[in-house]
């Protein structure tokens, strides 16, 4: 038998019976579409996640320590990692300001996202990857001498200033006026919580502002990975110095860790690869189930069509004829079954990208998941229509013949 013939009795059958195909495909179709659809929506969240990490830098280290009397370790922790030239690019405290920002009838607390405000230091900007878009950046001139400055995100400065430039005026933080010198460029436009959404001020504002602000988080900027290892390994060694060693509770003086974005990535890699795995998983069931239904609709088929094959049995067909036919069947059942699947599949991506991940933009499943679940799906239908082929292929055909 002719390829092309096997495929159109193929067809033939499956329209024949409609509904009973149908319902045979339903578990392909449902299988494919979960599968497509929690792993694209895994794999875009994913790339979401990991392009806000690429927008905080790369080769960044978190240092949080203090010492349980009360007294700072920032000074001297900040003398130490500027010490640290060979390896670091920069250096910047991460304080959190609570304080109300105004600008004429704008105010900070009644906006429905609310600004951060930061404290930190003229390399704020090197270790944390802004670029000044507007103005100029934090000088060492304004920290040392205590300016009553301030540099904004993009987004904090279009909430409060709207069309107006942003450069040079004046806004009041607990009443107290401070001076807009700059505005970063926007790098995290479609999030509602965005990174954009920031006003710096120089940490020794702190003081202006009569608060006491606590400066135990300092973040270092590292040259490259391998700078980065030796550079946290060094800071590691001196804070162990002031602090104590972490790992003998009973001659600790303070407490401190370090953590690179490296490892926030690494991990969050393993996390994602482990979901999609068990999601893919359990999505995957509904595959094998499907795939028994067609094993259990091909045998279904073959005691409907026993008299066909012992005719073409007796007319001197061959075996492997017989289970090329039924196999096409199966094929082609899962086949149409996994374009469906496809087709619901794409819907239910771009839903999740809309509802799940709130793109904007429309999420498509990748090229790659696409062509995988039709092959899947033509591999499932050969696979379980194994049996069946077989068995239709074993017949005799006096015992065929006699069959009703």
């Amino acid at each position: 038998m002719k390829l092309g013939q096997a495929f159109k009795m193929a067809l033939k059958s499956i329209g024949n019976n409609m509904g009973r195909s149908f319902l045979t495909m339903l578990g392909i179709i449902i299988g494919v579409a979960s599968v497509m659809t929690i792993v694209s929506v895994m794999m875009a969240q994913n790339r979401e996640i990991m392009k806000q990490f690429e927008a905080m830098g790369t080769n960044r280290l978190e240092v949080y320590a203090y010492l349980y009397n009360g007294s700072s370790v920032f000074d001297d922790l900040y003398d130490y990692c500027l010490y640290l030239n060979e390896y670091v690019q920069g250096v910047t405290p991460q304080g959190y300001l609570n304080a109300t920002v105004t600008y004429g009838d704008k105010n900070s607390s009644s906006m429905e996202y609310t600004p951060q405000l930061y404290l930190g230091s003229d390399q704020y900007s090197a270790v944390n990857n802004f670029q000044i878009a507007q103005g100029r950046d934090l000088s060492k001139i304004d920290i040392d001498n205590y300016n009553n400055v301030c540099v904004m995100g993009a987004r904090a400065a279009r909430n409060f200033f709207d069309f107006i430039d942003p450069v040079g005026q004046e806004v009041r933080v607990n009443g107290i006026p401070f001076t807009v010198i700059g505005v970063y460029q926007e790098k995290d436009p479609n999030n509602d919580y965005s990174m954009d959404n920031m006003i710096l001020f120089p940490y020794t504002a702190a003081r202006a502002l009569g608060q006491s602000v606590d400066m135990s988080q300092v973040y270092v900027k590292c040259r490259d990975s391998q700078s980065l290892k030796q550079a946290k390994a060094m800071i590691e060694g001196f804070l162990t110095d002031i602090c104590g060693d972490p790992n003998d509770y009973t001659n600790q003086k303070g407490y401190f860790y370090t953590y690179s974005n490296d490892e926030y990535t690494d991990s969050l890699n393993e996390q994602s690869k482990a979901m999609s795995m068990v999601l893919g998983g359990i999505a995957a069931i509904s595959l094998l189930v499907g795939g028994i239904g067609i094993m259990n609709i091909m045998l279904v088929t073959v005691t409907e069509r026993t008299k066909e094959i012992g005719i073409r049995r007796a007319i001197g067909a061959q075996r492997k004829s017989i289970v090329a036919q039924f196999l096409i069947e199966s094929g082609t059942i899962c086949g149409i079954g996994g374009i469906f699947g496809i087709l619901l599949g794409t819907v239910f991506t771009m839903l999740g990208g809309k509802l799940i991940l709130h793109f904007d933009e429309i999420l498509w499943p990748s090229v790659g998941i696409t062509l995988g679940a039709v092959l899947f799906s033509v591999f499932l239908g050969i696979l379980f229509g194994m049996y069946p082929a077989i068995k239709a292929s074993g017949l005799q055909p006096v015992v065929a013949l006699r069959a009703e």
